[in-house]
């Protein structure tokens, strides 16, 4: 039997804001901050507490990215991912590391979008569930083509993704409410400020 171990990504194993920092990255200070303001009333919304994150991840990326060269931003993607590893959280990155040691399967699972997240499972050889982007004609459409990987639709893809009754043990790391639906998977879940880490090969 088998170990699977599954990783949010921002607050989790990443200290900051990804997607946040991926548009500042990409972007100039200019065209972020005129981008934003065309936005500003569904910002204060969502700061309000009267527009859920998943809507507003889709409009932040439509707005910021709906036309931009598929090549260009996959380019600052691969570089960008030197920023994330700086910023990974010490302590989860040595758990996820324990995982991979005792043979675990580690995937990341995130609502963030795999046009940057890709590049960096990749260096730390795990696997990913995110929100993908949709592209035609070399240019990123602005849309999702799957839907925000948060709340529930982390545990659907999860279940999608794996058959876990060929699993003896299933460890998720989470730090937000969006999380609860896949730590309710789990048969040793980890909610990040509030529970002791998993102790691993320890039942």
């Amino acid at each position: 039997m088998k170990s699977l171990a599954l990783f949010d990504f921002d607050g989790t194993l990443y200290l900051k804001d990804s997607f946040t920092g991926f548009i500042f990255y990409t972007f100039k200070a200019r065209y972020v901050l005129k981008t934003g303001l065309s936005i500003l009333p569904w910002i204060n919304h969502y700061y309000l507490g009267l527009y859920s994150a998943d809507k507003m991840r889709k409009k932040l990326f439509y707005n910021m990215f709906s036309g931009q060269s598929l090549d260009h931003v996959q380019h600052d993607a691969m570089s960008y991912t030197d920023v994330l590893q700086k910023y990974l959280n010490p302590q989860l990155l040595a758990q996820l590391k324990q995982h991979q040691a005792l043979g675990h399967d580690v995937v990341i699972v995130s609502a963030s979008v795999d046009i940057y997240l890709k590049p960096l499972c990749d260096r730390l050889k795990v696997d990913l569930i995110s929100s993908e982007v949709d592209s035609k004609n070399g240019q990123l459409t602005g849309f999702y083509k799957t839907p925000d990987c948060s709340g529930l639709e982390k545990k659907r893809r999860v279940e999608q993704r794996y058959d876990l009754n060929t699993y003896s043990q299933i460890y998720a790391y989470g730090n937000t409410l969006e999380d609860v639906a896949m730590l309710s998977l789990a048969t040793q879940p980890y909610m990040y400020g509030q529970d002791p880490l998993p102790i691993l090969g320890k039942f």
